[in-house]
């Protein structure tokens, strides 16, 4: 994670599933090295981070079906 007093350089690209019919979606983006989600209804909320080996982590599980049970 970026520490406090880092200059804040990359303006993130947000998106969103082309499953979002709605547009009120998680978005998702990367900056300063790390991926960024939040909630399109709430821009300026807040946000989660995640190092892309914990997204990578997480999208391989989507993948496999781990989280199939939640839906």
């Amino acid at each position: 994670m970026s520490s406090y007093g880092a200059r804040q350089t990359e303006q993130p690209a947000w998106r969103k599933a082309s499953f979002c019919a709605s547009g009120e979606c998680v978005e998702v983006a990367q900056r300063n090295g790390m991926i960024v989600l939040r909630d399109s209804k709430e821009p300026l909320g807040s946000m989660l981070h995640y190092t892309t080996d914990e997204w990578q982590s997480f999208v391989r599980g989507i993948k496999a079906g781990e989280f199939d049970d939640l839906g």
